[in-house]
Parts: C-alpha cells; sequence; structure tokens
C-alpha cells in the first residue's frame, strides 16, 4: 500500500493506492458506522459495485444507489434522488457515504454527504485518472444551467482509496480527459515534468506511468489546497484553463465534451493569453502537437461562438461583480491571477478562434 497524507483545516486525511483494494476493502474502515451508502452511477457499477459490497457486507450493514453516467446527474434531480434514498435507508449521522466512481459522483455523493443531516462522513473511491484531481481538495457540487458547480460547499471526506487495477477498464476519451488535469497540475508546477508528458501519447502509457503522474497531480493539489482551503488565494490557480472549458461544457450541455478535454482546450487558450498579455515563453506549439496527437477535440469550439462563451464565462462562479478573472502563466510553474475586460476578452477569444479552431 502506498499512501499520501492530505491536511485540511478540519481533519487530515489520507489518499491510498492500492491495487485490487476494492476486495479489501473493510480492512481500511477502522470506525464502527451504523451503515454504508455506496453511490455510484450505471457504467462503474457494472464493473465494481458487486465486489466492494460482497468486501463489506459480512461486516456492515450495505446500502447501494445508481445513477446515470454522464455529467448530466450533477443535477438537482439526482441530489434529490440520493437524498430520498438516504431517508429510504434510515442512514444517521454515524452512516459513512462512499462515492464509488470518477469525479462526476464524487462531487454528486460529496455534496449528498454534506448536506444530509447537516453532514455524514464519506469516503472518495475514484476510478478514473480526472478523479485524482476533484477528489482531492474538498470542493463538492452540484451543476445549474446557467454555469457548472454553481451549487456545492467545501466538504473534505474522510479517505480517498484509489484501486489503480480500475484505471485499466477506462477508455480513450476519459484517459484524455484524466490527463487534461493531469498536464494543468505539470503546467503549475514542474517544466520537466511537463515536457516528458508532451513528449508522449496516453494511449500507450504504462500503469507505472500513469500511477506516478497521479501521485505527483495529488501532491501538487494537495501542496495548494493546503495553504488556502477556501479559495481566497492561490488555490485559485488551480482553475487554469477551467474559465473557458467550464463555458464551453454549459453551452454544449453537461457530458457532451468531457470535463478534462474542455480544460485542455481551455489551457491553450490560457497559454495565447499568457504570450500576448504577459509575454511569457511557454511551448505552446509543444502543446498544440500534445493535443493533436492525443485526439483532443478542439474542432468543438466551431458549435459555440466566442460571443456565447464570453457571456458564459461573466456567469462563471469564479467572476467576481461581472467581471472575468484569468489565471496566466508568467512560466511554467509560475500562475498568477489577471483581471480581463469584455472587450480585451472579445478580442483575443476571437483570434483563437481564427488561429486554432477556424484553420
Amino acid at each position: 500500500m502506498d499512501a499520501l497524507l492530505i491536511q485540511a483545516s478540519n481533519h487530515d486525511y489520507e489518499v491510498v493506492f492500492e491495487a485490487g483494494v476494492r476486495h479489501r476493502l473493510s480492512e481500511h474502515i477502522k470506525k464502527a458506522y451504523t451503515s454504508i451508502h455506496i453511490i455510484s452511477d450505471e457504467q462503474v457499477a457494472g464493473l465494481y459495485l458487486s465486489s466492494i459490497v460482497k468486501s463489506l457486507e459480512a461486516d456492515h450493514q450495505v446500502h447501494t444507489s445508481i445513477v446515470p453516467a454522464g455529467e448530466a446527474s450533477k443535477s438537482m434531480e439526482q441530489y434529490q434522488y440520493l437524498l430520498d434514498r438516504c431517508v429510504e435507508s434510515k442512514m444517521d449521522r454515524n452512516s459513512l457515504i462512499i462515492a464509488l466512481g470518477g469525479g462526476m459522483i464524487g462531487d454528486l455523493a460529496g455534496f449528498v454527504a454534506s448536506t444530509y443531516l447537516r453532514g455524514v462522513e464519506f469516503w472518495q473511491m475514484p476510478t478514473t485518472i480526472l478523479a485524482h484531481d476533484s477528489s482531492v481538495g474538498g470542493k463538492v457540487a452540484i451543476n445549474h444551467p446557467a454555469g457548472k458547480n454553481l451549487i456545492g460547499s467545501f466538504y473534505n471526506p474522510a479517505k480517498v482509496v484509489y484501486d489503480i487495477e480500475t484505471l485499466a477498464t477506462l477508455p480513450d476519451h476519459e484517459l484524455r480527459s484524466g490527463y487534461g488535469e493531469v498536464v494543468k497540475h505539470a503546467m503549475l508546477s514542474d517544466k520537466e515534468w511537463l515536457f516528458d508528458l508532451l513528449n508522449s501519447r496516453i494511449d500507450t502509457l504504462t500503469k507505472d506511468h500513469i500511477s506516478n503522474d497521479l501521485r505527483k497531480g495529488i501532491r501538487v493539489k494537495a501542496d495548494i489546497v493546503e495553504q488556502d482551503e477556501r479559495e481566497h488565494g492561490i488555490r485559485k490557480h488551480l482553475n487554469l484553463g477551467h474559465t473557458l472549458a467550464h463555458a464551453l461544457e454549459a453551452e454544449l450541455g453537461y457530458g457532451t465534451v468531457t470535463h478534462g478535454e474542455a480544460v485542455a482546450v481551455g489551457i491553450l487558450f490560457a497559454m495565447q493569453l499568457s504570450k500576448d498579455i504577459l509575454h511569457s515563453d511557454l511551448p505552446v506549439d509543444d502543446y498544440v502537437n500534445w493535443l493533436g496527437k492525443n485526439h483532443y477535440p478542439m474542432k468543438v469550439l466551431k458549435e459555440v461562438s466566442p460571443e456565447v462563451l464570453v457571456k458564459r464565462m461573466k456567469w462563471d462562479k469564479k467572476a467576481v461583480d461581472g467581471k472575468i478573472h484569468y489565471i496566466l502563466l508568467e512560466q511554467i510553474g509560475t500562475p498568477i491571477l489577471h483581471q480581463i475586460s469584455d472587450k480585451e476578452l472579445h478580442r483575443h477569444l476571437n483570434r483563437f478562434y481564427s488561429e486554432v479552431v477556424y484553420s
């Protein structure tokens, strides 16, 4: 077993990496929970739910709830359904919720845990690469038609348990999605790691390589979150690429493009903004080549106009007083927060479209 310790304001928690841990999950439960409620989606449940239930049911009362797969389930409707299931299961404050799945399930189940009975403990049990980012840091939320993650809270898990074996079943688009966040962490921290990523093809990476990238990414996020848990300062740097990404996801419809794919597109725009505004020396061409050889869906931008994206960005929860704040890079490893006017953003986004989308 390998583990990282995350230091949060209300409690510390472990991130455990262990191949096959889903078959031995009961061994990691040291508390006498009155019941355990596993929340998953239809796709993940079909692969892993039965083995986890089997590993727990001899020693614990286990309940399960399953929602449709995809970002569209981060909704008020599914939130209400899961609250109803908690009530039906007679969960009390000494119960545990386990979020089994990707980032969507972690956000949704975590938000349920944070609000049911004013908060019950929950574990993150991520099954995707993308969830290495969302499972750490204590942000839980559901979406609103006006914007992504507009309804949520800060609520840390009691533990994160990563069964590396679950990554073997990921389809290509989920690998791309996960590495959209991995490359973000490299941009924020380590030029050498970034170039190692940019010289790779995601679909040829070994399990050991992926596991190493996950650990690095979690450590980068943990180091930032431990200094600024509530996003008053440097935690905002983790939003690199996300302002455009969230606008794109909301406008296209949640689930049309994966979150990590949208972030990868947003990072390219942030890099170009950084070059234009800060005169930063960044490996834009190398990054464009990496996006191409890994089949990131850049042309999806054709379906949304720059004008519409700017309006969506002003709705983003990171906007302040209707003003858009962008995370830019002075250089790899040195992010800054920069306020940008609507007029300036329109101009740069139109240029981005002409060079990337319509070229």
